[in-house]
């Protein structure tokens, strides 16, 4: 295992700047105008959004819909669910998001693994094998972020990947009996595993950010004006304008309604744009 600060740079930091419908848009970034050309959508399941020479690419591995069922959310009075429309379930996605800049490609967390996972054909799709994966990035242990992972016989699915997961998240599931799966798959990639403090600047530019409250080590990464989210959002229609509201998976629920106004708050204020796990199609917000 390898653990301690990561301190070193691979890539300059990605500027990501997300049109809702396609097309060409020019924002003003870092004192210079940035020309994005988006939407190479290859279904209704993916969306690739070039800025410069990056590539994003958001792939939701979830067949079907998956609505967040509205029982997720018990402090939601039934008159606000109702007002929005929300009785039958919140939209949202299990999603995958994939960075690729000057060869190096990185995956931010691995889906759900099961059937009728569209991870592994979203990469085809993309020209990617499991093996070009250099760096796994993890929001958290949670099985619908590290489903990918591990074949059904318990193989490592990205034998060239980097593994990287906060240390409060690591330390917590290896030793947590509700989640033998966590344990099981940062095992079987011991050899690649690196633990990370949270503040730390990891391959590709990418700094880790602090938002525990889902889970304790839970994690939002940015990389320049893109933030992968990971689950600060189950229901976005619901908890963007209600931060207060949380779902039940969330484990410590004062922290988590202080990291979702905090990220909300910093996104808000520097134009970033959120890329979140559970946030309806296309997962960017």
């Amino acid at each position: 295992m390898k653990c301690g600060k990561c301190n070193y740079w691979l890539i300059a930091p990605l500027v990501l700047l997300v049109a809702a419908c396609g097309g060409k848009a020019k924002k003003q970034a870092d004192g210079m105008t940035q020309e994005k050309e988006t939407t190479v959508r290859e279904s209704s399941t993916m969306e690739t959004i070039q800025v410069g020479s990056v590539n994003v690419t958001w792939i939701q591995d979830n067949a079907g819909d998956r609505p967040m069922a509205r029982s997720l959310f018990p402090d939601a009075g039934d008159a606000l669910i109702d007002s929005l429309s929300l009785r039958d379930g919140v939209p949202s996605t299990v999603s995958v998001f994939v960075v690729k800049t000057d060869s190096v490609v990185i995956l931010f967390d691995t889906g759900l693994g099961a059937a009728g996972s569209r991870l592994q054909a979203g990469l085809k799709s993309l020209g990617m094998e499991p093996s070009d994966v250099r760096y796994l990035y993890l929001t958290h242990m949670h099985g619908d972020h590290i489903g990918g992972m591990l074949t059904a016989e318990g193989e490592v699915v990205f034998p060239n990947a980097e593994v990287y997961v906060s240390k409060p998240e690591h330390d917590y599931w290896m030793t947590a009996s509700s989640n033998p799966r966590a344990a099981k798959t940062l095992e079987a990639y011991r050899n690649k595993l690196h633990l990370f403090a949270f503040g730390d600047t990891l391959p590709g530019g990418v700094a880790a950010m602090e938002a525990v409250g889902h889970t304790p080590g839970h994690t939002v990464f940015q990389v320049g004006r893109l933030l992968v989210v990971g689950d600060l959002f189950h229901g976005l229609a619901l908890q963007l304008a209600h931060p207060e509201i949380c779902a039940t998976y969330d484990m410590d629920k004062e922290k988590a309604v202080e990291t979702r106004k905090r990220f909300i708050r910093y996104a808000q204020e520097n134009e970033l744009t959120m890329a979140g796990m559970h946030l309806p199609a296309p997962a960017f917000h």
